[in-house]
């Protein structure tokens, strides 16, 4: 097999167009692309939204596919008719077998962890929320059960200490996409020797919802800090002020013995600080529900505590 075998490109969002211009680029044969379907959103839910990988995969006139249902006679039928050789998933949705299992060459996924470590839908908060000091990104084939498949390449990632998810998700969509290119290069050279997973190292990323954001009071402010770097700047962790949702998304972890019974202590001028068990968090940017993002003096100047 040559490296210019027929490549379906999988994917939504900026991450995914990182690995997908990569291969573009590198002049691999991306003969399609399959990606969700627009929706409506914006202010009003007027605007009509492509998604990030539909708007590169045009600009490059790469035939685009946007089903709703990946099991359609219809849409399986365009999928076959692309004659892929190697389907590539990044940043998509689950598959079902009759996609993932068409091409001769099979299906691969990047995953933005070293797995088995962190399978599931959030790896990148959770690791940062754990205090792992250290992640990266692994390719591998898919199979039945999410994210279990023989690994291909793992490129490691260190975990620096004030990287949020949001730093964090934009070093690892550039690792990414180069060991993405790394892996078609050697499934095309057909130098691919790919190891299955050890299911006793795993441990899960599950989906993060509204209720996981919140932030436990009664932790410490070391594990506190990284919860709260490990869901900025999305979804952001919360706590309740005023019986209103107090976003977070940047602070400073101090340890000190605790001074007040209160949950926030401030200056009403300059500072504003969480306390935890052994210390207090210095929030450096905030939102109250109902208002605009604020670094934390215009946040106090225009809101003034009991």
């Amino acid at each position: 097999m040559n490296d210019r075998m027929r490549i379906v490109f999988m994917g939504t969002p900026d991450f995914a167009v990182a690995s997908l211009k990569e291969l573009v680029e590198h002049g691999q044969q991306v003969v399609g692309v399959v990606t969700a379907t627009d929706k409506y959103g914006g202010r009003g839910g007027k605007k009509l939204i492509e998604s990030a990988v539909k708007k590169y995969a045009q600009e490059q006139q790469i035939k685009v596919l946007q089903p709703s249902n990946l099991k359609s006679e219809a849409f399986l039928q365009e999928l076959k008719d692309l004659n892929a050789d190697l389907q590539v998933v990044v940043a998509f949705r689950m598959l079902p077998e009759v996609v993932w299992n068409m091409p001769p060459l099979g299906t691969f996924n990047l995953h933005g962890s070293l797995l088995p470590k962190y399978r599931g839908a959030a790896p990148i908060n959770w690791a940062i929320i754990n205090g792992e000091q250290n992640t990266g990104v692994t390719t591998f084939f898919l199979k039945h059960a999410i994210d279990t498949g023989d690994i291909i390449f793992q490129e490691s990632l260190p975990i620096a200490p004030n990287d949020t998810a949001g730093s964090l998700h934009d070093k690892m969509m550039h690792l990414g996409a180069k060991v993405v290119l790394k892996t078609v290069q050697a499934i095309a050279n057909n130098t691919v020797q790919s190891l299955p997973q050890n299911d006793s190292e795993a441990c899960d990323a599950p989906k993060i919802f509204k209720e996981t954001c919140e932030i436990n009071t009664k932790m410490d402010v070391q594990k506190a800090y990284d919860f709260v770097r490990g869901m900025s700047p999305y979804p952001a962790a919360w706590t309740t002020l005023d019986d209103k949702m107090f976003k977070i998304f940047d602070c400073n972890p101090v340890l000190a013995e605790r001074q007040t019974s209160e949950l926030f202590e401030t200056d009403q001028k300059s500072y504003l600080r969480m306390w935890f068990t052994d210390g207090y968090l210095s929030l450096n940017e905030v939102q109250l529900q109902g208002k605009k993002r604020m670094q934390i003096k215009e946040f106090l100047n225009g809101y003034k505590f009991i």
